[in-house]
């Protein structure tokens, strides 16, 4: 078993772990924004911090494995690679996406969330797109 197929398992199986989460967690979003409830806000509150700690180390190991196997491949196959550079602007925007959970998490944390249910509803759908053109590049490798 190579080096490079162990990096480039271990990159995908952190991908989807961590996009289980990334999908899960606007949604919850979705649920506190409609509630008035004190006591499901309460509820709300933990599972959302909880899942989003949760899932935040599968975001950083699927970027050190992603790493690790682009410097398996070589630095001139990483120049040349130009559909990867597309997919690493599109990843940088995911974890822009990522860091604004944590901001939005604050501010239910705080009772000071302004956003409607409406909002994390195309919220949620964000990261569904970003993964369906992170795939598109990745498998059909188009010389851009």
């Amino acid at each position: 078993m190579s080096l490079l197929l162990t990096y480039k398992a271990l990159h995908i199986f952190f991908m989807i772990a961590w996009f289980a989460g990334i999908f899960y967690l606007p949604r919850l979003f979705v649920y506190h924004a409609l509630t008035e409830e004190k006591s499901c806000s309460s509820m709300l509150k933990i599972m959302e911090r909880r899942l989003l700690y949760f899932v935040t180390p599968f975001a950083i190991l699927t970027a050190v494995f992603g790493v690790l196997t682009i410097i398996e491949y070589g630095r001139e196959w990483f120049k040349h690679s130009m559909w990867l550079h597309y997919k690493l602007a599109i990843v940088t925007v995911l974890y822009i996406y990522h860091g604004y959970c944590f901001k939005l998490l604050n501010d239910f944390k705080r009772d000071r969330n302004q956003r409607s249910d409406k909002f994390y509803r195309y919220f949620n759908e964000f990261p569904v797109l970003l993964l369906l053109a992170i795939v598109f590049l990745a498998v059909l490798k188009p010389a851009l």
